[in-house]
């Protein structure tokens, strides 16, 4: 072995007492970290090293220049224990200090993650230069090849310490720095978000958030995104601000929207729940929705990430509840049909139609793709069973005209039902939404279709039901009582349509047309009833006694029994049929007395002396002038009322 000299011992315990050095510091930085960290390997790895390099032997000028390979490895050594002491005088401030001041602490983070980024890029380059000495030691056989081994394996142990994941360099101190940050990001957002405690719908504003505190969580996001945390503040804001919507809504009283369909059974028993439902949705769009959405647009737009601010709307909108208002709307169109059901279908549609422009812009991006979807289905099933409602009421009048009309010569309830229900259809409150909804229809099917579509059906519909009259009137076995049906049925038409929105339909020409139809009618139920009666009141055989008095007598009580028993008769029949308008009741009355009146009290007074005499006159001359009159003006008195009749069923047997 050469022979070492002084200076070269003198260089060697030079770089002794550097690596020792490089140790005690590095045992300093052990102190703040709350359990062992990788330094602590790392400084015995040293210590083993600086001991492996007491029997390094060369001559002066290798020694000369190990002295050199040495200090440059010492160089980057000691900046990284500076930074280790710069990361501890950080630990206190962030870990013990309250988060008050957001930019005094964003600040020391920043401080502390580019103290790791300089550790982390240093700490590979002061190994580089432990190996560099080692390789110079083995080719310049500086020592034994023993130590030149044991020096190597403590090198390449270096090494790997510093690649190891397990634990941070920082021991923890970034995490649980980011981890406080997390907090008061939660803390801000919940202590300046105020919900809507409110039963009123009036229009107010949602309190938006301070602009102060809107900086501060741009600030701390910032922050995040730079340690891959950004998922873990949406999911808070998320949180946070979607219980917030939350209770606003739960304060309206939004129970309702919890029923399921076998919670009741037609739509009629919810009836005022859908009207709520359209004031309430109303309300959480233009008032809750849309000020979450602005919050979320100005936040994520400052933080320069308005995509991420779309997506988390999207998830508050989700959490606070608006697919509930929209299952709700779809749980109305699974009801049972009748015809309440499709006015309630339109209102739903009135109240989905007039917010479009605020579900565009709410719901309109991607992330929201689960809430256009529900939404688009329930505006084709309000659509589509609105339309096949509307289309199966020509079907039922049709179907009901072979069924028997009512007994008393009344109207069905059909009649009255379908002009008043077409009435409705035609009101300034459905008429434009039922025509849009119908043209809708028709456009998804690429059928063609004029503006007049709701018009049209409306007339086929009224004239189908017309057209039922005819066949309803010959189902009546008494002629003189389908006299009296056509007679009301046209009154009605005439009467019940003039200033409707029907009767502007159909025009003054059909209406009066209905009129006269029921003056016809009216004329020949008189004529065919107490027309008949004077016939009964003959003369024949009765003048100038030609047969002899007696035989006279005979005759006239005859005659008079004859014509009692009729008019008895008609009017036991009569009494319950029914003539609905009061006037044309009193017009049908008029008819009878002038009928039989003027004839009876000339019969009376031509011929009554030859039986007023008889004993047994009170059988055959039962009514006088004013009597008989008496008791036609009670004609249908008691009758009315709207007469009870068929139901309006489905060809499948379900209510229209």
């Amino acid at each position: 072995m050469a022979k070492i000299t002084a200076t070269a011992i003198d260089h060697v315990k030079a770089a002794r007492a550097c690596l020792q050095t490089t140790i005690t510091s590095s045992q300093s930085i052990t102190r703040f970290l709350s359990t062992e960290s990788r330094v602590d390997p790392i400084r015995r790895r040293l210590c083993a090293l600086s001991t492996a390099l007491r029997p390094i032997s060369a001559d002066q000028k290798t020694l000369d220049s190990f002295s050199s390979q040495i200090d440059e490895a010492i160089i980057p050594a000691a900046a990284i224990l500076r930074v280790f002491d710069t990361v501890h005088r950080l630990e206190f401030s962030l870990l013990s200090e309250t988060v008050d001041d957001i930019s005094a602490y964003l600040t020391r983070i920043r401080q502390l993650e580019e103290a790791l980024s300089f550790l982390s890029d240093k700490y590979r380059f002061a190994v580089e230069w432990l190996e560099d000495i080692v390789d110079y030691i083995k080719k310049n056989s500086a020592s034994e090849h023993g130590h030149t081994a044991f020096m190597n394996d403590l090198v390449i142990s270096i090494k790997q310490a510093g690649l190891d994941l397990e634990y941070p360099l920082d021991g923890g101190l970034l995490d649980a720095a980011l981890n406080r940050l997390e907090s008061k990001f939660r803390s801000l957002i919940k202590e300046h978000s105020v919900p809507l405690l409110t039963t009123d719908l009036q229009s107010i504003a949602c309190p938006p958030l301070p602009v102060d505190i809107i900086q501060q969580i741009v600030l701390i996001m910032e922050r995040m995104m730079v340690n891959d945390r950004i998922d873990r503040c949406v999911k808070i804001y998320v949180e946070v601000r979607g219980n917030i919507v939350n209770s606003s809504l739960r304060s309206l009283g939004l129970d309702y929207l919890n029923m399921s369909n076998s919670d009741f059974t037609d739509v009629k028993s919810i009836e005022n729940d859908i009207v709520m439902w359209g004031k309430h949705l109303e309300f959480s769009i233009k008032h809750l929705f849309d000020a979450e959405y602005e919050l979320c647009l100005e936040i994520f737009e400052k933080f320069g990430s308005p995509e991420l601010g779309m997506g988390c709307f999207a998830d508050i909108a989700a959490q606070a509840g608006i697919l509930r208002f929209l299952r709700f709307g779809l749980m109305v169109t699974n009801c049972k049909k009748d015809p309440i059901k499709l006015l309630k279908l339109l209102d739903i549609f009135v109240s989905l139609n007039s917010l479009r422009s605020d579900f565009n812009k709410l719901f309109g991006g991607k992330p929201c793709a689960e809430i256009k979807n529900v939404t688009r289905e329930l505006i084709k099933k309000l659509i589509d069973g609105a339309c096949e409602i509307f289309y199966e009421l020509l079907n039922q009048v049709e179907l009901q005209r072979s069924l028997h009309p009512p007994i008393n010569g009344g109207l069905p309830t059909l009649i009255y039902f379908m002009t008043d229900y077409c009435n409705i259809l035609l009101s300034n409150e459905y008429e434009a939404v039922l025509s849009q909804v119908l043209k809708i229809n028709r456009s998804w099917k690429g059928e063609k279709f004029q503006d007049s579509i709701l018009t049209d059906a409306v007339i086929q519909i009224i004239l189908a039901l017309v057209q039922n009259l005819d066949t309803w009137s010959k189902l009546y076995e008494d002629k003189t009582l389908s006299y009296v049906f056509l007679m009301n049925a046209h009154w009605y038409f005439e009467k019940k349509l003039r200033g409707t929105k029907l009767g502007e339909l159909f025009g003054q020409s059909w209406l009066r047309e209905h009129e006269q139809l029921k003056d016809h009618y009216t004329s020949k139920y008189a004529k065919d009833s107490w027309g008949k009666l004077p016939a009964l009141l003959s003369k024949e055989g009765l003048e100038l006694f030609s047969g002899g008095r007696a035989e006279a007598r005979g005759l006239l009580k005859k005659r008079l029994k004859g014509f009692n028993e009729k008019l008895e008769e008609m009017y036991r029949k009569q009494s319950h049929w029914v003539i609905l308008d009061k006037e044309l009741r009193t017009s049908v009355r008029q008819l009878a007395i002038k009928t039989i009146k003027p004839v009876y009290i000339s019969y009376m007074q031509t011929y009554g002396p030859l039986v007023e005499q008889d004993g047994s006159s009170s059988k055959y001359v039962k009514y006088t002038a004013k009597s008989l009159e008496k008791m036609l003006v009670a004609l249908f008195k008691n009758n009315s009322e709207r007469s009870p009749s068929f139901a309006s069923r489905h060809s499948n047997g379900n209510m229209v």
